[in-house]
């Protein structure tokens, strides 16, 4: 189906080369005319009325380098592949052979190996306030140096006006008149020489409230051990090895402990009827053993190297041998 047109008798603006027109199909110049291939281009331009205006509005080239290609000053054109694209555009807004067109251009300018060339149009600015900046920064450098050196010139010039005072050294007279001489009595030695009091660190000598420790141990009632026959074992003993002051024996069968001071477990066992446990003889040991007789609670039965406390009176589970020495 045909498209209807209407009232339209052209397709292209006024101007612009219309190739189905009788008159460019067979009287318009073609790229083979003219002596290069500006001259071609601009013949077919006039022909058809286009104005380079319209077609650097057409192209979105500048007008300028549209005139300087159809008088072909390249010189004044970018480099080579921009003018390639200016011929190539010229060509097809005038409906000519693109291919053609660019063929025409390398025939009568052929390609030379040449650098490209800087975009025309371009200056390379400065902004002058860098070098204002690189002056400044020089000149303040210079007046440094110029003043380190005039400072170190005068301080090396400068005399010395520094004198020194002459001192004199008094002469004493010599009293030495060859008899006998006479020693004073000895001096008492200055305060910060005298030995200082002993340092008592607060709480050692006191069990809190104030009291001597010594004093409450000297003053506590001591009963004294009666001692029998020599131990003769009954079984094996456990503990410390043979020498030690202490042995205990059991006389009937039950569990012994020995713990310490802090409540770290030294000796866990049950002990058989007979059988004994040596107490380790180490410096400040003590030991403390305590049992219920009859289902009752007996004192406390403490070893300190001098004195034995607390023994009950009922020995028939526990015997104790202590040989005290001082």
């Amino acid at each position: 189906m045909a498209l209807d047109t209407g009232g339209v008798t052209s397709l292209y603006r006024t101007g612009e080369y219309d190739p189905s027109s009788d008159t460019g199909r067979h009287e318009a110049p073609t790229l083979q005319d003219g002596h290069d291939l500006g001259a071609a281009l601009k013949a077919i331009r006039l022909f058809h009325g286009v104005t380079l205006q319209d077609l650097a509005d057409a192209t979105r080239i500048r007008q300028t380098y549209l005139a300087a290609l159809e008088d072909m000053r390249l010189d004044e054109l970018p480099s080579r592949p921009f003018a390639i694209g200016y011929v190539k555009a010229y060509a097809r807004h005038l409906g000519l052979d693109v291919e053609q067109a660019v063929e025409r251009f390398r025939s009568d300018h052929p390609e030379h190996d040449e650098g490209l060339r800087a975009p025309i149009g371009v200056r390379k600015e400065r902004d002058p306030r860098l070098a204002l900046v690189v002056i400044a920064v020089v000149l303040i450098g210079a007046a440094f140096l110029l003043w380190n050196v005039a400072q170190r010139a005068i301080a090396q010039k400068a005399p010395s006006h520094a004198v020194v005072a002459e001192t004199q050294i008094p002469v004493i007279p010599s009293t030495d008149t060859g008899g006998p001489i006479q020693v004073g009595g000895a001096i008492p030695p200055p305060v910060e020489s005298t030995t200082p009091d002993a340092y008592v660190t607060p709480g050692m000598s006191t069990n809190g409230d104030g009291s001597d420790t010594a004093a409450k141990l000297a003053e506590a009632p001591v009963l004294s051990m009666p001692l029998g026959a020599a131990f003769k074992p009954e079984g094996q003993i456990y503990g410390a090895p043979s020498g030690s002051p202490v042995i205990i024996k059991a006389r009937r069968n039950g569990v012994f402990e020995v713990k310490g001071p802090d409540g770290s477990n030294y000796f866990t066992r049950v002990l058989q009827q007979g059988e004994a446990y040596r107490v380790p003889a180490l410096k400040g040991l003590t030991v403390t053993v305590k049992f219920s007789p009859l289902g009752s609670t007996a004192p406390a039965i403490r070893s300190g190297g001098r004195a034995m406390t607390g023994i009950p009176d009922d020995p028939r589970f526990i015997s104790l041998r202590c040989p005290l020495k001082k």
